[in-house]
């Protein structure tokens, strides 16, 4: 079970998880394991240790200080509400230790005005250490047996800061070693997302480490999948997989069954309910996945299994937004031996992965969404092509399992877009997806005019 960070977001969403983790733990089959609980930070924290960040590397030590003490006090007052005696002692103890660290970190930075990566996950992780530690708090203060764990005593990764790859072996035996015997015990495991560090004895002992932002939902699943589990539970804000991003499209309807290549298909290309990597750990073992809403835990939700159990031909669509369109032109290169190799290996050489790809007669079209190496990429692309690009751009998918099966789907969904300047268009070779990438600034008007052409009936 995964508690997003507003389902946490304060003592009266911490409550509503008790009230369902209560419910699971006393209606579960005879013979079964308690559930493994991993929660993200509270809202608005992880951006809030960013801020820190970010004073830090400006050399701003008092501005830095001052966000650190905010952000305990407010766990401390959710803390104060949810538990009694020495129960908030204990509690409060412990997260004044752990900001206390924070805060002597980010002068030591904030003196130097340089943050690593490895710096960068130190500091980020603080949000999932403390909320896990008052969520299990607030357990306990309700007679649910449960039990905090540093969760990067078992998720372990390389040493890729900020982006981390689980090294799934590893992880499988920590939990085994860790999280199966608390279950076995009849006790509920409750664990940070998103936090993760490298095995111990490499390099100067083990750093904590990050699978990127958003990688809660990824946490459980690989949790899940090394212990076998019957189902992997996301609880959110919504009511599960809707058919647009309901902060673009007005009125989206819930889909209540996706299959696996569907979902992950929503997620890659900017569906916020759910990481893009949390399927692959349930693929692997088949492990349903299912969609909740902490405010409203009696609606079914969605669920997510190998296949999909619709009439529709259509899941849903997605737009992934603030992306950059690169252009590489060579009509030296392009038909020559190894030119898309040699493209494709800059990409890799700087770890950025690519969205979306077109190709003509004499240029590739290519779509990223994260910049930071853009420059580097841009120099490296320069040695042998021609390149331009274009930034404030946006991807809009439509997803479903069957599209193949309704060619005039496309059809559709081009009448529905007419007029709006379209940059590129992709289908992808399952079939599964087709893309238009336009301008950041038409995805409202683009998304409204597709949901109400292809979701309307």
């Amino acid at each position: 079970m995964k508690f997003g960070g507003t389902s946490v977001a304060d003592a009266a969403a911490m409550t509503r998880v008790v009230d369902i983790v209560r419910s699971q733990w006393k209606s579960q089959a005879e013979g079964t394991r308690p559930p493994v609980v991993v929660v993200s930070a509270l809202s608005k924290v992880t951006d809030g240790l960013i801020r820190t960040i970010d004073f830090a590397r400006a050399g701003d030590a008092e501005k830095a200080a001052a966000l650190v003490t905010e952000l305990l006090e407010r766990h401390i007052a959710i803390s104060r509400t949810l538990t009694t005696h020495q129960r908030t002692e204990d509690l409060v103890k412990a997260l004044r230790a752990q900001f206390e660290a924070l805060a002597q970190l980010v002068a030591t930075l904030a003196a130097r005005k340089s943050v690593t990566p490895a710096d960068h996950d130190e500091i980020v992780a603080m949000g999932e250490l403390a909320s896990s530690r008052i969520v299990c708090a607030a357990f306990q203060e309700q007679h649910l047996p449960a039990v905090w764990v540093d969760a990067r005593d078992v998720l372990l990764t390389d040493a890729e800061h900020m982006v981390a790859a689980p090294n799934m072996d590893a992880t499988c035996r920590q939990a085994a070693k860790i999280l199966a015997p608390i279950t076995a015990r009849h006790e509920i495991p409750v664990l940070g997302g998103f936090i993760a560090s490298t095995p111990t004895g490499e390099g100067d002992g083990r750093r904590t480490t990050t699978l990127g932002r958003g990688g809660s939902d990824y946490s459980a699943a690989i949790f899940g999948a090394c212990l076998d589990v019957g189902e992997i539970q996301i609880w959110t804000d919504v009511d599960g997989m809707l058919t647009a991003d309901p902060r673009v499209v007005a009125a989206p309807r819930v889909v209540p069954h996706l299959s696996f290549a569907e979902a992950s298909e929503l997620a890659y290309f900017g569906a916020k309910v759910l990481h893009p990597a949390t399927i692959l750990p349930a693929v692997s073992k088949n492990i349903p996945v299912r969609i909740l809403n902490s405010r409203q835990p009696s609606n079914p939700g969605t669920l997510i299994t190998s296949e999909s159990r619709r009439d529709r031909h259509l899941a849903a669509l997605a737009c992934k937004r603030d992306v950059t369109v690169i252009d590489i032109t060579s009509t030296r290169m392009f038909m020559a031996h190894g030119f898309l190799l040699r493209l494709f290996e800059v990409f890799e050489r700087f770890k950025t992965a690519v969205d979306v790809v077109t190709t003509s007669e004499v240029s590739v079209s290519v779509t990223v969404d994260d910049t930071r190496k853009l420059d580097e990429i841009v120099a490296a692309l320069r040695v042998f092509a021609d390149v331009t690009c274009e930034s404030k751009m946006a991807i809009v998918s439509v997803v479903g399992d069957r599209l193949h099966d309704d060619p005039s789907v496309f059809a559709q969904a081009v009448v529905a877009i007419n007029g709006i300047p379209l940059r590129l268009v992709s289908q992808a070779s399952s079939r599964r997806t087709f893309t238009f990438v336009l301008r950041d600034a038409e995805v409202p008007n683009a998304m409204a005019r597709l949901h109400n052409a292809l979701f309307s009936s």
